[in-house]
């Protein structure tokens, strides 16, 4: 790396923590005011404990290209599966080195991994069941995924070792990340079941709206400046990005977070006369987690494209949970990281500057171990782990709030908030 790509790469990485930020502030207004200082606490724990996981055991097993791992000789190849560098960052190379920036963005990366399922177990999922299920994810699925995805692993050799194009390409972190923390929102929403009063004896939901359309609305801006951060840095480490692409790389990943928001909008308006700020909310973050595995990829028009159905495929999907498999998701984490930023990937194979014969492919081999390995195996650690620890809070504590009943005070205890007590009898 140049020092003008360091010093690049160090600027966007102080900035990427704000897609963090945005995804928090997202999830508490969409929940209930009676939780929300307990969603943004629970916000800053997921981070705190997500850097610790990564610190202690999650660098180690994501490892760098270039740097030792463990591997397996299959057919006369060698496919590297996962790193083998020290715990707790022993060992790291000099500072300015791509190694270290690489753990850096790592650590972020992780925490706004483990901040995904936050969304789906919304007003239900206890404080120390939520830090013990970050420490699985940052300390364990989502190193290994990132390994495969970035650190020089076997879904990276497809292209050497199979000829799939470039092999699987994701520099901002779609799957790694985004697809990684919807499919553990999934398993959350799972383990947990629906909030009481979320469904009637006959299956039908019952709407439970968020308490702030304008704290959504705003985590939104915030989220768009962190995944400029993301998107920019992962392209410099993973893509070799030179310092010229990243504006086009910046101006597609805004492209595709506008069509997300406008598709979603006018799903909404066609379909319910109105349009809807919450699901426009989350075309406009689905479309951003599209942009993570395509906008080093795109051009402007194909961001724009990938971002349009990604909206599209937002708003439709939350419905279909919502009304056909009686999925109980607050956040809307679901469609928005794990649906987005599916289609954000393949849209890779699809609409790649430079697609190589058998990217798609490559693209797809991605998809289905994520969605064949990645979700069973954080499904496994969420039920074992409410084997040992409930995860989700006893009936008394929903129907009084998870900011009392957890944190002894309320987000907002100088005003009258909204009841729902009949809901919930």
């Amino acid at each position: 790396m140049t020092e003008i790509q360091t010093g690049l790469c160090i600027l966007f990485l102080i900035v990427a923590p704000l897609a963090g930020a945005g995804v928090a502030l997202i999830n508490t207004g969409l929940g209930r005011s009676r939780n929300a200082a307990h969603a943004m606490m629970s916000a800053l724990c997921v981070v705190a404990v997500a850097a610790c996981a990564y610190f202690v055991l999650g660098r180690a097993w994501q490892g760098f290209s270039g740097l030792p791992f463990h591997s397996l000789s299959i057919g006369g190849k060698t496919w590297d599966w996962i790193g083998a560098q020290p715990l707790f960052f022993i060992g790291l190379p000099a500072a300015g080195s791509p190694a270290l920036l690489t753990a850096w963005m790592g650590m972020i990366a992780a925490g706004t991994a483990g901040l995904i399922p936050l969304g789906s177990g919304s007003d239900r999922w206890r404080l120390s069941a939520i830090c013990a299920s970050t420490a699985l994810l940052a300390g364990c699925t989502f190193p290994l995924f990132a390994h495969w995805t970035w650190g020089g692993g076997w879904l990276s050799q497809l292209g050497q070792n199979f000829g799939l194009g470039q092999g699987y390409l994701d520099p901002g972190g779609a799957g790694a990340i985004h697809v990684t923390g919807g499919l553990t929102a999934l398993a959350i929403a799972w383990i947990l079941g629906p909030r009481r009063g979320k469904y009637t004896p006959d299956g039908m939901p019952m709407a439970i709206p968020g308490h702030d359309a304008v704290m959504v609305l705003f985590g939104c801006f915030v989220a768009a400046a962190g995944w400029l951060g993301l998107n920019c840095a992962g392209a410099i480490l993973f893509a070799r990005a030179e310092a010229g692409q990243l504006p086009l790389i910046a101006i597609d990943t805004m492209l595709s977070a506008a069509g997300g928001a406008l598709a979603a909008a006018a799903v909404t308006r066609f379909r319910y006369g109105k349009p809807d700020a919450s699901l426009t909310a989350n075309g406009w973050t689905g479309g951003l987690v599209a942009s993570s595995a395509a906008a080093s990829a795109l051009v402007p028009a194909t961001a724009l494209l990938t971002g349009l159905l990604a909206g599209v495929l937002v708003a439709l999907s939350v419905e279909f949970l919502d009304l056909r498999l009686e999925i109980d998701d607050p956040g809307g984490s679901i469609p928005v990281y794990a649906v987005a930023g599916i289609w954000g990937i393949l849209a890779v194979g699809l609409f790649g500057q430079q697609t190589h014969a058998g990217q798609f492919l490559a693209q797809v081999v991605g998809v289905a171990t994520l969605v064949g390995f990645v979700l069973p195996l954080t499904y496994g650690l969420n039920w074992l782990l409410n084997r040992i620890l409930r995860q989700r809070v006893g009936m008394e504590g929903e129907h009084q709030g998870m900011d009392l009943h957890e944190l002894g005070a309320g987000a907002y205890p100088e005003f009258m908030t909204h009841s729902d007590d009949s809901v919930l009898r």
